[in-house]
């Protein structure tokens, strides 16, 4: 008989009655029921219900043992008894009968108990993981991640694509975020740098002549936590292709992204076919580039119909006046609401920084639309008309206003649109709803620099005619802030999943985009050198994309926060609360590192 055990916890069946037994695991509950000790052993497959009672050898030694000892129990498997089979476990039909138990660990009293599904404060869950990874729904989730993660190599190997490895200690660049510096012992006073994506690397693969390259790639970023996103490192499934237009690379992700979601969906709906939404146009309908679509609310500009002569809110007409726009976001079936459900609303927009949300209930008057509320009598019945059609709005609805520049408009309308939907039940929970976002700005205007600089990735093929793009200069503004690139990204439910483009594979091209971003020739080369080198030697054009892992895997265990999903996290203030980390080093580490600290005054 093998040392351990002949069955995991999760194997044996009616078909074992009468069999011998050996199992180990950890003692999830120990139930004494006078005279028979009940124990519930649990492995990584399951659970087993073991009993032992006052005739049994190993009675006495299973007196002793305590919730989460490791223990290895010996016995006969027989049938329970009528009535107390537990129809939610696939063991639940038979138990052990313990003729010899061993303890193999025993264990401390616990920081907080694995039985049960309770909250706890997630400093002691993060700095104990090892013990939060034993419940059942966390340990389940990490599961589903590798079955994820399976699920994705298998599709991209089907789809014709091969798994590359690229470096972890590279050169920093200037690609948006914070870099992790690594000192260099070899090299005094130079660093590297943990890679935020393996971007150049995959380029220069395709320029190497590779074709189709993929892999699961950990990135590492110095930027703050979000519940969508861990502090210091994340992984993607990163992806490059040559030879291909924006197209290709839609046809080559969308099955990929599709198929994973619909293997795991658990009953959800998946979208068939993404629909592809022009970044103004989501900023416009949406008010944010990553829209979520299970709301079926659409939001409308009705600047036009604020600036009439007719319309007398001074308000809106002052906003309209210096250049900013009125949004209006349906509300379908609001009209119904008492008046707290528009004060809540309000009330809410003022938390947001703005002065409020006017609105315009609209009611059927003898069959015609006739709009009430604050804001209606300043706006004629023909006007109130024109917003209705626009909205998609009538009797029984309701219209919510966001007014103000155009980004702060766009930012307040998809906030209360997101917020409307969800208040009103509208949201249709029950699916996953992607879409592509594309035709992203090339460049964008930085407010606090006051200099034109890159909206996304700045590897980017523009969409403009290559020569008149090479032949701006700096009084084309006007132009440069409305070139396109070939950026997309895939959104589901909301968030971003990736972002992605058809690259910029002409040096010269790279050179203008970057100089038009500020970035001279010898910033360009400095940085960049390696990649530019490697354009001027035959470069095919190629694209790709990295849809993120984690964000993946925290939509399909239906999670709101990403430390759900993954095995060792950090908390908000990028610490790892179990290894201590990170943590001060030896004067000798630092002194072979050739490093001198220069630590902030604490304060008095």
């Amino acid at each position: 008989m093998h040392r351990y055990r002949t069955h995991t916890c999760g194997a044996l069946r009616p078909s074992d009655v009468g069999a011998t037994a050996r199992l180990s695991g950890w003692c999830h509950r120990v139930r004494d029921h006078g005279g028979v000790l009940f124990i519930d052993l649990r492995d990584h497959y399951g659970v087993t219900q073991c009993v032992v009672d006052a005739d049994s050898a190993a009675f006495k030694a299973a007196e002793g043992v305590r919730s989460e000892w490791v223990v290895r129990i010996d016995g006969r498997v027989r049938q329970r008894p009528a009535g107390t089979e537990n129809a939610d476990l696939p063991t639940g039909a038979v138990e052990v009968y313990i003729t010899d138990l061993e303890v193999l660990g025993p264990a401390v009293e616990l920081p907080m108990p694995v039985f049960g599904d309770h909250d706890y404060p997630e400093e002691t869950r993060l700095k104990y993981r090892f013990l939060d990874l034993r419940r059942e729904k966390l340990h389940a989730n990490i599961m589903k991640r590798g079955a994820i993660i399976d699920s994705l190599r298998r599709r991209m190997r089907e789809g014709g694509f091969f798994e590359f490895q690229t470096p972890i200690l590279t050169a920093s660049s200037p690609e948006g975020a914070r870099d992790f510096l690594v000192p260099s012992r070899l090299h005094p006073g130079k660093f590297y740098a943990l890679p935020q994506a393996p971007q150049q690397f995959k380029q220069l693969t395709m320029i190497a002549g590779f074709d189709r390259y993929f892999q699961i790639a950990p990135c590492f970023r110095d930027e703050d936590a979000r519940a969508d996103r861990s502090p210091g490192e994340f992984y993607q499934l990163d992806i490059e292709m040559s030879f291909v237009t924006q197209e290709d690379v839609f046809q080559a992700v969308e099955p990929v992204l599709r198929g994973v979601f619909e293997e795991f969906a658990e009953g959800k709906r998946v979208t068939k076919q993404f629909p592809r939404i022009p970044y103004a146009e989501a900023m416009l309908k949406y008010g944010v580039d990553k829209p979520d679509l299970r709301n079926p609310l659409v939001i409308a500009d009705v600047t036009e119909d604020f600036a009439r002569d007719e319309v007398e809110f001074k308000a809106f007409k002052g906003v309209i006046k210096s250049g900013g726009v009125v949004r209006a976001i349906p509300a379908t079936g609001a009209g119904g609401q008492p008046r707290s459900f528009f004060d809540k609303l309000n009330d809410w927009a003022r938390g947001e920084g703005a002065p409020g949300l006017g609105y315009i209930v609209f009611e059927d008057e003898g069959g015609v639309l006739a709009g009430k509320g604050p804001i209606a009598k300043f706006i004629p019945a023909e006007i109130q008309a024109l917003i209705a059609a626009r909205t998609g709005t009538k009797a029984g609805d309701a219209v919510f206003f966001s007014a103000g520049t155009e980004a702060k408009a766009a930012a307040l309308a998809g906030k209360a649109r997101i917020r409307i939907g969800d208040e009103l039940g509208l949201c249709d929970k029950d699916q996953f709803a992607f879409c592509w976002i594309t035709d992203f700005p090339m460049f964008e205007w930085n407010e606090d620099e006051k200099r034109v600089d890159f909206s996304h990735n700045p590897f980017s093929m523009p969409n403009f005619e290559h020569d008149a793009f090479l032949a701006l200069d700096a009084a084309d503004a006007d132009t440069i802030l409305n070139i396109k690139a070939f950026q997309y990204d895939i959104v589901c439910n909301g968030i971003e999943l990736s972002s992605g483009a058809i690259r910029n594979h002409r040096p010269d091209v790279m050179e203008k985009a970057f100089g038009i971003a500020g970035y001279g020739k010898d910033v360009l080369e400095a940085k960049f050198g390696g990649m530019l080198n490697a354009l001027r030697m035959g470069a095919p054009p190629h694209g790709g994309i990295a849809p993120g892992v984690d964000r993946i895997v925290m939509l399909l265990c239906h999670e709101p926060n990403i430390r759900e999903v993954v095995l060792f996290p950090m908390n908000q203030r990028a610490e790892d609360l179990m290894m201590s980390a990170p943590s001060e080093v030896t004067g000798k580490q630092l002194r072979e590192l050739h490093i001198r600290l220069n630590l902030p005054q604490k304060p008095a």
